[in-house]
């Protein structure tokens, strides 16, 4: 191999390396150690770190150090890490409920965020959303400074898959947001996944959607026979 196509290829694999991918997006790699002594939170909180590694949390513009586990607020902004212990996950062992509520009397947003590579092959970004405790508004979702649209792209028993398209961005490394406007309700969210399919177009979606409760429909029937 000539030198300079040696030394292109030793920077596209350094570079690679350098870009860090994304991690715990189903939320399953949680490590459960309650805070104590003191914490504002005692005692449901857990650090934020041990809960969602790789993510940072804020409310509004503040990054927070810990997170509630188990334990949702009423009417407060959170962000709470649900386990078995508490109710269902939407899936596996651990859910994240955004709950966009108010701070002192503030609406105030509650938001995850993460900076990783996006998949060169990504056209959206889907993740299930469940609004098993008063969900009401909307969620947001940011690529960058960026607001990227959602849309309802299927259902599940207890579920609605939402996507986003991302693929002007793919192989870019850039920060991804979801957040809980203040007071939009209560969020439960799950299983982010970078997809290489495109968001379905309007016809498409409705198809979809049709599927989907005939789907509920039939496994209803067939539960009350």
């Amino acid at each position: 191999m000539p030198l300079a196509a040696f030394s292109c290829f030793l920077l596209a694999v350094f570079s690679a390396r350098g870009q860090a991918s994304f991690q715990d997006l189903d939320f399953e790699e949680a490590n459960i150690v309650i805070i104590g002594g003191g914490s504002p939170y005692n005692p449901f909180a857990i650090s934020a770190a041990d809960a969602l590694p790789g993510w940072t949390v804020d409310y509004g513009t503040v990054q927070q150090s810990a997170i509630l586990y188990n334990d949702p607020n009423l009417g407060t902004t959170a962000v709470t890490l649900l386990g078995n212990g508490y109710g269902p996950p939407i899936d596996g062992n651990y859910s994240v409920l955004l709950q966009g509520g108010v701070i002192g009397n503030a609406p105030t947003s509650a938001s995850i965020s993460q900076t990783g590579l996006i998949p060169p092959t990504a056209e959206s970004l889907v993740f299930k959303v469940a609004a098993t405790y008063g969900g009401f508004g909307s969620l947001v979702f940011y690529v960058g400074t960026q607001s990227v649209p959602l849309t309802a792209v299927g259902t599940g028993a207890d579920y609605t898959l939402y996507g986003g398209d991302i693929s002007a961005l793919a192989g870019q490394t850039e920060q991804i947001t979801i957040s809980a406007p203040g007071q939009s309700g209560n969020w439960e969210i799950d299983d982010i996944t970078f997809s290489p399919t495109a968001v379905p177009e309007p016809n498409t979606l409705a198809l979809i959607l049709m599927s989907g409760l005939a789907l509920a429909a039939r496994r209803w029937w067939t539960k009350g026979s």
